[in-house]
């Protein structure tokens, strides 16, 4: 059996794989990340005079010059439920080979808790900045797409069926709409950052200041401000009004995000995919050889970033579920809900990310065939436009006598078998014909002419953003 084996490679999560978020999510950068929040520790507690300037740059440099073995780690992390207590084991064995005093100030009056939570917030900050670029490159794909589509009319659909015309820039306006509001979100998570985790054994910080007087200092509340102060300005991330190890708040604050965010690029996915249909036609995916393939039918070609992103759509939800209802955690720390975080925030950040990066692509190479719209508007033989009827035809018939006649005219449309348009039916109802002639009743029944406020609003959406 290959050294790899049970090594999580992408096989079952393709919209991931390969993906940057994917990447900045990986063990390597978990590990990278617990070791990058031990040495700014340091850091910060040499700023407050409790550690040696140089010992902090030694345990800085042994914390860049590489990583541990990840899957040695992995497994000795079941004797002790986490990560972290077999990493600060080899960190400070590594430390004390460049330095054997310096070995003695690894992790001084820190917990597990306290490095591994501060590399998540690490983490997921390194993985929204990639989803927040894609979320930025979409929409300005999409605001492409309303501008150049704003009048290109095609039929809108309500419960699978054609209901009243629409136009493809409307439709591209509120996809971008929902990516700004994504955006929004994950901005909000990295201004201001996400917070540290400083808090000691039980959340009282009692071991750092332990160690600040056994250093000759006279540590109170002002230290331990200050102290965390510096581990935010040394991590890039904010101060924590109070250690988190039970409030998780952050935890929420992402799976509430990354949720909203891998749902409005699956409403894309799940339209993209019905229009896409062979029966209508009006959008296709980029494509390139071999993308889409058939391992049976040759002449299919599969809508398969659309696809992608609607997988990650329909689990990360549920994950995020997951994800919040770990704020219900016991004492000062959890036994098992914190350690059933890991993986679900893991899994959201990298499939929102996988999906971010497959809309990215879908959108920027999406094919729009207006004419296949046009032939669709054209399959209800002007039915389409029966409320506009509806509403000319109540003044002069009586609301209830117009929808009763619509109504036997478009199923009379309908028992013709296309042979007759709704025009012409009612161009044979005496009190209409009376009114109206049929180039007037087929002018009324043009699906290009009854798209209502599509274009203006298309309008005010991008000039909104």
């Amino acid at each position: 059996m290959s050294q790899d084996a049970g090594i999580d490679s992408g096989l079952l999560s393709p919209v991931r794989a390969g993906t940057p978020a994917e990447a900045a999510v990986a063990d390597q950068a978990w590990v990278q990340a617990m070791l990058d929040a031990e040495s700014a520790l340091t850091r910060a507690q040499a700023r407050t005079g409790t550690v040696p300037g140089p010992i902090a740059r030694t345990i800085t440099e042994t914390a860049r010059q590489g990583l541990p073995d990840v899957r040695a780690l992995a497994l000795a992390s079941r004797e002790t439920a986490n990560p972290v207590v077999a990493l600060i084991s080899q960190f400070r064995a590594a430390v004390a080979a460049r330095d054997e005093a310096a070995a003695a100030y690894v992790h001084r009056g820190s917990t597990s808790q306290d490095i591994f939570d501060t590399a998540a917030m690490l983490v997921a900050t390194r993985a929204l900045r990639i989803v927040h670029a894609d979320l930025l490159l979409t929409a300005g794909t999409l605001a492409g797409l309303a501008r150049t589509h704003r009048d290109t009319a095609m039929p809108g659909r309500t419960l699978a069926l054609q209901a009243v015309p629409t136009t493809f820039g409307l439709k591209a306006a509120g996809w971008r709409h929902l990516v700004l509001e994504a955006a929004d979100r994950v901005q909000a998570l990295l201004d201001p950052p996400l917070p540290v985790s400083l808090g000691g054994a039980a959340g009282t910080l009692a071991g750092y200041l332990e160690y600040a007087r056994l250093e000759g200092g006279d540590p109170g509340g002002e230290y331990a401000r200050v102290l965390v102060e510096a581990f935010a300005e040394e991590t890039g991330l904010r101060p924590a009004l109070l250690p988190w190890h039970a409030l998780r708040v952050p935890i929420a604050d992402l799976a509430s995000a990354l949720a909203f965010t891998a749902g409005a690029l699956g409403k894309i996915a799940v339209d993209v995919l019905s229009l896409a249909r062979t029966e209508v036609g009006e959008v296709s995916e980029p494509g390139r050889p071999g993308r889409g393939a058939s391992s049976a039918m040759p002449h299919k070609r599969n809508p398969v970033l659309a696809t992608l992103i609607r997988s990650a759509a329909l689990q990360v939800p549920a994950l995020a579920g997951a994800l919040t209802q770990c704020l219900v955690s016991e004492d000062e720390r959890s036994g098992g809900v914190w350690h059933a975080e890991w993986s679900l925030l893991r899994e959201c950040l990298r499939l929102t990310g996988g999906a971010a990066h497959t809309a990215a692509e879908l959108v920027q190479g999406l094919r729009v065939h207006e004419s296949r719209m046009a032939a669709n508007l054209d399959l209800t033989a002007a039915q389409i436009t029966s409320e506009r009827l509806g509403v000319v035809l109540a003044p002069v018939l009586g609301p209830s006598e117009a929808r009763s006649l619509l109504t036997r005219a478009c199923n009379e449309a309908d028992e013709a078998g296309g042979g007759r348009t709704l025009p012409e039916v009612l161009a044979e109802v005496p009190e209409i014909a009376a009114r109206f002639s049929v180039q007037e009743l087929e002018g009324l029944c043009r699906p290009d002419q009854y798209t209502g406020l599509a274009g203006a609003l298309v309008d005010e959406a991008l000039k909104s953003r």
